[in-house]
């Protein structure tokens, strides 16, 4: 959403945030998150302590997510906000939050949580500008995509509702631990499989820049972007270019979120010779992708029968 458009819907919305609120249910801590990836993590750590609410659903793009009036109910009782940080959401979530007249989940508050502190992020420092498209100077912020990233997202959560609620923290401690035992037998079966149906060592061309961290996580190179600037409409010089690589390096696969019009890439795979596969990238994003668990499963299945349906391809 633009600021100026925002701007006006918060206007209009703040006076549903400033009606009575309903009675809290049974003691728990309400938990809001920007993302369902978030949600699922915080209900991991959270157990029977929290109610975990996303924002966004995992279909659309995080990006850009209309503000409802239903959103600044929600985060005016809220114990606890989760973000994904490095400005994916600068565009609704800094708006939301200071329409929401909760200073306990403002930045600095001790229910506010960057999960996206102590992540070790990509592409930093990128050059900012209209002409860049929509880079984020931060970094990258799609690291919930490495597996490994969980751990640092569950230990953020948990230092969170430890913070509202240090009576639990013990409670809170145990489920984490036992999240990242869990995260890490995962972690490695999954770059077993990555390595048994071939993506390990494969080259990938992406839609927009949100696979870095799944390719580092599972070994493989994304060597072009159809949108070269993000959020910005490639011109026909670089796909025509793009596709020429695709053909040169006989680059497998070409991965694109569903919230984007696959026309585009559906023809530079079908041109370069690649299979264009629609891989969600969050929870929510599939109806089989019900929890951070079960994303990767997915994500690696459809995978495995991307590279296996191609002559030569694996299992």
């Amino acid at each position: 959403m633009k600021p100026l458009t925002l701007s006006i819907a918060l206007g209009v919305l703040a006076s549903a945030a400033l009606s009575p609120a309903p009675a809290r249910a049974a003691d728990k801590l309400s938990v809001i998150t920007t993302t369902q990836d978030l949600a699922s993590i915080a209900a991991e750590i959270g157990g029977d302590r929290v109610k975990v609410e996303s924002l966004a659903k995992g279909y659309q793009d995080p990006h850009f997510v209309d503000a409802k009036p239903s959103y600044l109910v929600k985060l005016r009782k809220a114990d606890l906000f989760v973000q994904v940080g490095r400005d994916l959401e600068v565009g609704w979530a800094p708006g939301l939050l200071q329409n929401a007249r909760n200073s306990r989940i403002l930045p600095g508050g001790s229910g506010f949580v960057d999960a996206s502190a102590g992540v070790s992020v990509l592409e930093q420092g990128q050059r900012a500008g209209r002409e860049q498209g929509d880079v984020h100077p931060l970094g990258n912020p799609h690291y919930w995509l490495d597996p490994a990233n969980g751990t640092v997202i569950a230990r953020n959560i948990r230092d969170g509702l430890s913070r509202v609620s240090p009576g639990n923290r013990t409670y809170f401690d145990e489920r984490t631990r036992a999240f990242e035992r869990r995260l890490g037998e995962s972690v490695a079966r999954w770059k077993s499989e990555a390595k048994a149906i071939g993506l390990t060592g494969a080259k990938v061309v992406t839609y927009h820049r949100s696979w870095s961290y799944f390719a580092k996580a599972f070994g493989c190179e994304v060597i072009g972007n159809v949108e070269p600037r993000p959020g910005v409409p490639p011109p026909p010089k670089h796909i025509q270019s793009l596709t020429e690589q695709i053909q040169a390096e006989r680059v497998p696969l070409l991965i694109v979120e569903p919230y984007f019009d696959p026309k585009l890439p559906s023809r530079v795979a079908q041109q370069g010779g690649a299979t264009l596969v629609v891989l969600p990238p969050s929870v929510g994003a599939v109806k089989e992708a019900t929890d951070y668990f079960r994303l990767f499963d997915v994500q690696l299945s459809m995978l495995r029968k991307a590279l296996g349906a191609r002559p030569g391809g694996g299992s």
